[in-house]
């Protein structure tokens, strides 16, 4: 479970802003928190804020953090990391090392994970693991090439002499086998993912899909009735799989590198239809079938949408949205949050972070005052803020979403009289 996320100097975050997933003060909605032992949890946050304030911004941080640990170990010697991006709009930050921070949960075990880089190598580098209230450092990095570790010296010294100076030490570390930074490592590769709504539609993992196929009827079963609560009449699924042989001449000009398969090249194709149930005049049910190409967006996303969900209500997940509501009516939105803080349903305690345009969700009947967080961007200087609503005083029966439009908490776009911007523009 994520416990709390902090970057620094990366695209429009100039200075350190962090999102924590704590419980802070007040009781309210009970269900919307998760208790592991000393530790409160909440299970879903929203983020809000007008175009371009850095809500994108977070969960690309957030992105970028995730795949240099998942993918450290597949960089070349020298490689450029140019998935590290700093803040630009001021000379000296765009020669420092971006910096993120995570305190997360594996393993019922509370970890602290650090690192600094640029796009040339790591500059510092820092694991503590929390076996008892104080922390217990694995390893510490600092100045690219210089570690201390305070136990397993000898082993750890040589493990460090096989990293390089643009290699994550925890994914080093892991891939040769150090026992105490595994379960870290793995929740970056397993636990936490980031996801976004087009990329759910235009690209349905093959391993989903072939769940499908294979008659899954448990995902079956799950998405049927996700579409039964967003009132959307359909009855079955079909799923069809087959491999086809794709011309190897033809892919060998697209693609030089495919030559050196000596074997055929073959393609997954899957073709989805889905069953909607239709009333006719005489009141006769009737089912017909619809490619999945013809169905709407909402449908698209939906479909895509429920094996992660299922995955994530069956086993411990952090899914990390951005713009949850694309796509889906405001009233599936909500249920989908709602099921999420529903402790019957969300028996692994997985957590929802997504940001969003959606001012309905701004009810405090539905989120606790720390769930809610808003970004909100310098216009004179580019620097983007990070702020949760309970930095505010507010009431708990308090409109949050009358106050959010009427700009109580900032975070909203300003913008001109529509006759001052026809004045501008003719002037």
């Amino acid at each position: 479970m994520l416990i709390e996320f902090s970057v620094k100097n990366f695209l429009s975050f100039k200075d350190k802003v962090t999102l924590s997933m704590e419980k802070s003060k007040g009781n309210e909605n009970s269900e919307n928190i998760i208790t592991n032992n000393d530790i409160k949890l909440l299970k879903t946050t929203a983020i809000y804020g007008a175009n371009a304030s850095g809500k994108s911004n977070l969960l690309k941080a957030l992105t970028c953090a995730i795949l240099m640990v998942r993918n450290s170990h597949l960089i070349s010697l020298g490689e450029k990391l140019d998935i590290i991006k700093p803040f630009l709009f001021d000379e000296e930050n765009s020669k420092k090392p971006s910096e993120f921070e995570f305190i997360f949960l594996a393993n019922n075990i509370k970890y602290r994970y650090f690192f600094s880089a640029d796009s040339n190598k790591i500059y510092d580098e820092v694991l503590d693991a929390y076996y008892s209230q104080k922390p217990t450092n694995i390893f510490t990095r600092t100045n690219t090439n210089n570690y201390e570790f305070t136990n397993d010296k000898n082993k750890l010294a040589q493990l460090a002499e096989k990293n390089t100076e643009n290699k994550l030490f925890l994914n080093t570390a892991t891939i040769w086998n150090y026992d105490k930074t595994k379960d870290a490592f793995f929740w970056f590769n397993l636990t936490i993912d980031t996801y976004d709504w087009y990329d759910f539609v235009q690209n349905i993992p093959n391993q989903n899909l072939m769940e499908y196929s294979n008659n899954n009827k448990d995902l079956k079963k799950f998405t049927l009735k996700l579409f039964k609560e967003a009132d959307i009449l359909i009855k079955d699924i079909h799923v069809d799989y087959e491999e086809k042989e794709m011309d190897k001449q033809m892919i060998e000009k697209i693609v030089p590198s495919f030559a050196k398969n000596k074997g055929p090249i073959k393609m997954s194709n899957f073709n989805i239809e889905l069953d909607h149930e239709i009333v006719d005049k005489n009141n006769s049910k009737h089912l017909y079938s619809l490619n999945f190409a013809d169905e709407s967006s909402g449908t698209k996303v939906l479909f895509a949408l429920a094996p992660f969900l299922k995955t994530a209500f069956e086993g411990q997940k952090i899914m990390l949205v951005d713009e949850l509501e694309k796509s889906m009516h405001p009233a599936l939105v909500k249920f989908i949050i709602k099921l999420f803080n529903n402790k019957s349903i969300n028996k692994a305690n997985s957590q929802l972070i997504f940001t969003t345009h959606a001012t309905n969700l701004l009810d405090l009947d539905l989120f606790r005052r720390d769930q809610i967080w808003f970004t909100e961007k310098n216009p004179n200087t580019g620097v983007s803020d990070l702020y949760p609503l309970d930095s505010f005083p507010v009431r708990k029966d308090e409109n949050i979403e009358k106050g959010y439009i009427n700009g109580r908490y900032g975070a909203i776009p300003f913008i001109k009289d529509i006759n001052l911007w026809q004045e501008d523009i003719t002037d």
